[in-house]
C-alpha cells in the first residue's frame, strides 16, 4: 500500500461532554477555559481535537497543504531531518505583516492537500476541515524483512509519516490513489470542482497601489501605460477610494464622477478594480451597516445576544456572517449595479483582509468562540470564512447583468474550493530578493493544491525595490497565472516609466511576451478547467520518473509546452545552469536555438535576458499585434509555432471564447487540435465540439479571424512551399526562412486559414 492509516497509532479523538460543575473537576489546565495573553477562549464544548497519522510508503517527497513560506517539496517538522522546522506547519487564515521566508507559520490561506510522488505512482491526501489543523512531517526509512527466498535480507524503504490535528469539526479524509498525476487532479477535481474559465481580461496586466489617490491620478496613470505602449487590462484602487472605508462607496471629493472615469477607462477595454472588505464601519447613518444590523446578519458574540464587534480599517466594525443563506444573498446584491452606486459593468472587485483580519482581536483575527448562524462557533468555520465572502462577491457580480457573466474577484483568505470563485495572491510580500526567490514555489504549492489562478505581488508589497529587482519581478511575474503588481502606500511610486532606460523597454518587453501568449493562457484555463490540471507545474509533474527534478524550485513548467528558469540573482551578470530534461529538443522561445535532452548547460545571462523554452513536440499559438488590452486583441488574428520534436512531431491546441459569458456552456466555443506528423500541420475540431446553435452564432462572429503566420522550428530537411488545403481550395505558399542552418525557422506568411475550419498544411 502506498497510503497507510494510523501506523503510528496516533488516531485520537475527544469525545464531547459537558462543562464540570466546578474548577476542581478540569484535569487539564486550558480544557475548558484558555487564556491568550490579553484574550479569554470561553471553549463552551471544551477539548474538541481529533488527530490521525498518514503514512506514504515509498516516497521521499510531499508537496501542497499551502499557504506557507516554504520549500516546494516539503521540509521535516521533527524527527532529525536535516533542517527540519522545529514546529508543524500550521493552517489558520491570519493576517500577517511581514511573513518570514522559509517557515511553516500559518499565512492568509489554508488547503489542507498533500500529494506524494515517486517514479512510480502519485497519490493525494484531502483533510477536509475547516478548523485550525497542524501537520507533522517527518522522512524515514525503515527495514522491510526479505521474502523467504532472499534469506532474510533486508533493505531499507523511504517513507513520508505525517501528523495531522484539528482543533474541532468532524474528520473527513478523502483518499486519492492516483496512481498517476493526471489521475490524482482528476480525482481531487470530482470533490472540490476544477478552476472554471476566468474573464479573458483577467489573464492581463493588473496595475495596482494603495493608493491611486483619485480620478486624476487613475486616468493619468491609463494614459501614461498607453503612452509609453504598455498594454495593461486592469487599474485599481485601494480603501482610500471609499467614504471614511464605508464600502460600496466613493469620496467625492477625490473621484467627483466614478462612472465616467470607468467609461473612459472601457473605451480602450480597460476595467477597474475596487476593494471591498468584509468588515463593515458601525455607523448608524451608513445604509449597509443600518440593513445589516436590523436584519441580524452579523456574526454574534459568544452569548449569541449582540453582535461580535472589533477593530479594522473603519475603526469599530461589524462582519456579515456568512453562514447565514439570508446574509449571503443580501452582501451579493449590494454589488448589482442598482445597490453599488455609480458603479457600472466594467467594476470588478478585491477581497482583501478577510481572513478575517481584526485589529484588536488574538492573532489578529476574530474570537473562536464567536458565534455564526446554526450554532457553529467561528473555531468550526475559520478557514471557509474568506472562501464563503468569496462567493458571495463572485455570485453578486455573476448576476449582476442579464444574461449573466463570468464574475471576475480578488481573495486575500482561501480555502479548498475558493478555486471557484476567483484568484488569490500571496499576500503582503517584501521588496527584497528572497521574497522573489520564494514566489515561485509558494505559486507552484498553491497549483498543486488546486488553486491554479494565484500570483504574487509583483516588485513586493513593502518596501522600494530597485530598478533591478523590479525588472526581474516583472521577467518573473508574467509567468505567474495572475499578474499583478502592487505596492504600500508608503512607498515610492514605481510605475514602469519612472524607472527610465533601459529598465522601461525591459518591463514593457515582458509585459507584452504575457500578451503574446494570452491565447496559450486562456487554452491552458480551458484545460484546468476540465482536468483540474495545474497551469504552473513543477517539474516533475511533466517528468514523473527523473527524480533529481522532485526537489527542483528554481525551474518550472507552464502547462507542458514551455520550461521556465527565471533569474533571481542580485548580480546584473549571472550563470544560471539550466538541465534540459527528457529525450527531447528544447528551443529558447525568443531566438529558437536548439539544445537537446537530456542534458545540463550553463547559460550568461544579462538583465536582458530571461530563460525560457518551448518544450519539443509542442504547438504554441499566439496573437502578436501590440493593442493597449486584451478586449482590444479579440479579433486579432493567430500565429502558430511548431516547435517539431525529436520524432518529428508536435501538437497543441486552441481554445477560444467570447471571455466574458457562459455561453460557452452552450457550445459557443471554438476548440482545435493541432497536429502536425510527416510534415504536414493538421487543424481539427476537439471532441468537447458540437454542433449546437450556440456553435454556430458564435461561428459567425468569429469567420473572419485567421492564422496570419506559421512558424515551424526544427524542420530537418530544408523546403520549398506550403500547399494549403481548406474549404476544398488548394492553393501554395513559397516558404522563407530564417535563423542559422541547425535552427532554420520555417516561416509560412499569411496561410490565411480559418481558425474555426478544417485545414491542412503541407510541406514540400
Amino acid at each position: 500500500p502506498t497510503i497507510r492509516l494510523n501506523t503510528k497509532g496516533f488516531f485520537r479523538f475527544e469525545y464531547l461532554r459537558q462543562k464540570p460543575a466546578s474548577e476542581e473537576a478540569n484535569t487539564v489546565s486550558g480544557e475548558w477555559e484558555e487564556k491568550f495573553k490579553t484574550w479569554t477562549d470561553s471553549k463552551p464544548n471544551g477539548p474538541e481535537s481529533f488527530g490521525m497519522d498518514i503514512s506514504f510508503s515509498g516516497f521521499e517527497h510531499v508537496y501542497g497543504i499551502p499557504e506557507h513560506s516554504s520549500p516546494l517539496s516539503l521540509k521535516g517538522t521533527r524527527g532529525g531531518d536535516k533542517n527540519a522546522y522545529d514546529q508543524p506547519y500550521r493552517l489558520y487564515n491570519l493576517d500577517v505583516f511581514e511573513y518570514e521566508l522559509d517557515n511553516p507559520m500559518a499565512l492568509y490561506g489554508s488547503i489542507p492537500f498533500m500529494v506524494a510522488h515517486n517514479a512510480n505512482s502519485t497519490v493525494g491526501v484531502f483533510w477536509m476541515n475547516a478548523a485550525e489543523t497542524w501537520i507533522d512531517v517527518t522522512h524515514e526509512k525503515s527495514s522491510t524483512l526479505g521474502s523467504l527466498f532472499s534469506r532474510g535480507s533486508t533493505k531499507k524503504v523511504p517513507a513520508v509519516n505525517t501528523h495531522w490535528v484539528s482543533e474541532s469539526g468532524v474528520m473527513d479524509v478523502f483518499l486519492l490513489p492516483g496512481p498517476n498525476t493526471a489521475d490524482v487532479y482528476r480525482q481531487y477535481a470530482e470533490l472540490v470542482e476544477p478552476t472554471p474559465l476566468p474573464r479573458a481580461f483577467s489573464l492581463g496586466y493588473h496595475q495596482c497601489r494603495w493608493n491611486y489617490i483619485d480620478q486624476e491620478d487613475v486616468l493619468s496613470v491609463s494614459s501614461k501605460l498607453e503612452e509609453h505602449s504598455i498594454p495593461y487590462d486592469v487599474i485599481w484602487l485601494d480603501i482610500e477610494h471609499t467614504d471614511g472605508k464605508r464600502y460600496f462607496t466613493w469620496d467625492t471629493a477625490k473621484f467627483p464622477d466614478p462612472v465616467a472615469m470607468q467609461n473612459e477607462l472601457a473605451r480602450s477595454g480597460h476595467k477597474l478594480v475596487n476593494v471591498v472588505d468584509p468588515h463593515i464601519k458601525h455607523d448608524s447613518a451608513y445604509q449597509i451597516w443600518k440593513e445589516a444590523s436590523e436584519s441580524g446578519y452579523f456574526v454574534k458574540n459568544r452569548e449569541g445576544t449582540e453582535d461580535f464587534q472589533g477593530w479594522c480599517w473603519p475603526g469599530d466594525s461589524n462582519w456579515v456572517d456568512y453562514l447565514n443563506p439570508d446574509a449571503c444573498k443580501w452582501i451579493s446584491k449590494q454589488f448589482h449595479i442598482d445597490h453599488y452606486n455609480q458603479s457600472t459593468e466594467n467594476l470588478f472587485i478585491w477581497n482583501d483582509m478577510n481572513e478575517p483580519s481584526v485589529f484588536n482581536g488574538p492573532e489578529i483575527t476574530m474570537d473562536k468562540d464567536a458565534r455564526h448562524h446554526g450554532g457553529w462557533e467561528h473555531r468550526d468555520v475559520h478557514n471557509i470564512f474568506g472562501m464563503l465572502y468569496h462567493k458571495a462577491t463572485a455570485d453578486g457580480l455573476r448576476t449582476r447583468e442579464s444574461p449573466n457573466k463570468r464574475p471576475f474577484v480578488l481573495s486575500r483568505a482561501y480555502f479548498a474550493g475558493s478555486q471557484r470563485y476567483g484568484a488569490i495572491w500571496t499576500g503582503d510580500n517584501t521588496a527584497e530578493w528572497s521574497h522573489l526567490q520564494a514566489s515561485i514555489p509558494m505559486v507552484l504549492s498553491n497549483n498543486i493544491a488546486g488553486m491554479h489562478f494565484i500570483g504574487a505581488d509583483v516588485g513586493g508589497f513593502f518596501g522600494n525595490p530597485d530598478q533591478k529587482l523590479l525588472t526581474r519581478w516583472y521577467q518573473l511575474g508574467i509567468w505567474y497565472p495572475f499578474f499583478r503588481a502592487h505596492a504600500h502606500i508608503d512607498t515610492k511610486r514605481r510605475e514602469p516609466w519612472l524607472l527610465g532606460e533601459p529598465y522601461l523597454s525591459y518591463i514593457r518587453d515582458a509585459i507584452r511576451e504575457r500578451y503574446r501568449l494570452l491565447p496559450f493562457w486562456y487554452t491552458m484555463f480551458r484545460e484546468a478547467s476540465l482536468t483540474g490540471m495545474p497551469l504552473v507545474r513543477p517539474m516533475w509533474i511533466e517528468f514523473p520518473s527523473e527524480t533529481k527534478l522532485f526537489a527542483e524550485q528554481d525551474a518550472f513548467m507552464v502547462g507542458s509546452a514551455i520550461m521556465v528558469v527565471p533569474a533571481t540573482d542580485s548580480n546584473t551578470d549571472q550563470a544560471i545552469d539550466v538541465v534540459f530534461p527528457s529525450q527531447e529538443n528544447w528551443y529558447d522561445i525568443k531566438t529558437h536555438t536548439s539544445y537537446i535532452g537530456p542534458s545540463k548547460r550553463q547559460f550568461s545571462v544579462d538583465l536582458s535576458t530571461t530563460l525560457v523554452f518551448a518544450r519539443g513536440g509542442s504547438v504554441i499559438v499566439t496573437r502578436e499585434r501590440h493593442r493597449s488590452s486584451s478586449d482590444l486583441m479579440k479579433r486579432d488574428p493567430f500565429t502558430i509555432y511548431v516547435y517539431v520534436g525529436r520524432n518529428g512531431t508536435a501538437s497543441g491546441r486552441l481554445y477560444v471564447d467570447d471571455g466574458d459569458t457562459y455561453d460557452y456552456e452552450q457550445g459557443a466555443f471554438i476548440e482545435r487540435e493541432l497536429s502536425f506528423s510527416g510534415a504536414k500541420l493538421a487543424s481539427r475540431p476537439s471532441t468537447l465540439t458540437k454542433d449546437t446553435p450556440a456553435y454556430q452564432d458564435y461561428l459567425k462572429k468569429m469567420a473572419n479571424v485567421r492564422v496570419e503566420r506559421l512558424v515551424v522550428v526544427g524542420l530537418r530537411n530544408r523546403l520549398t512551399k506550403a500547399i494549403v488545403a481548406e474549404s476544398g481550395v488548394t492553393r501554395e505558399i513559397e516558404l522563407s526562412y530564417k535563423g542559422a542552418a541547425n535552427d532554420a525557422e520555417c516561416v509560412v506568411r499569411d496561410p490565411a486559414v480559418h481558425i474555426g475550419e478544417d485545414w491542412e498544411i503541407n510541406f514540400v
